[in-house]
């Protein structure tokens, strides 16, 4: 006799399962952080980063959270005036003397 199926199919999609335990354990602690002190967002983008080594789904959420975030951020440098020496706005040298 061979081994039993349910130990076939633990070695097949052992890693499978471990990843998905702990990618979820990762996103929910992430979710947790948003609204306790830490990470949240950060700690959400790894958790997904984690699952997306296994599942295509997570995959593609990963790719949609980083596009987001990419363009979130250009918007707020865009906004900032690029962060480079000549920016007017509140706080800055060229508002004191106005």
């Amino acid at each position: 006799m061979g081994e039993p199926e349910f130990v076939r199919l633990a070695k097949r999609h052992g890693r499978r399962v471990v990843v998905a335990i702990v990618g979820a354990i990762v996103v929910l602690a992430g979710l947790a952080m948003c609204v306790l002190p830490g990470p949240g967002l950060l700690t959400v983008a790894a958790g997904l980063a984690i699952l997306a080594t296994e599942f295509e789904w997570a995959r593609r959420l990963l790719h949609r959270v980083r596009r987001t975030a990419r363009t979130t951020y250009e918007r707020a440098r865009s906004r900032r005036g690029g962060g480079g020496a000549g920016r007017s706005g509140p706080g800055s040298d060229t508002d004191a003397a106005a």
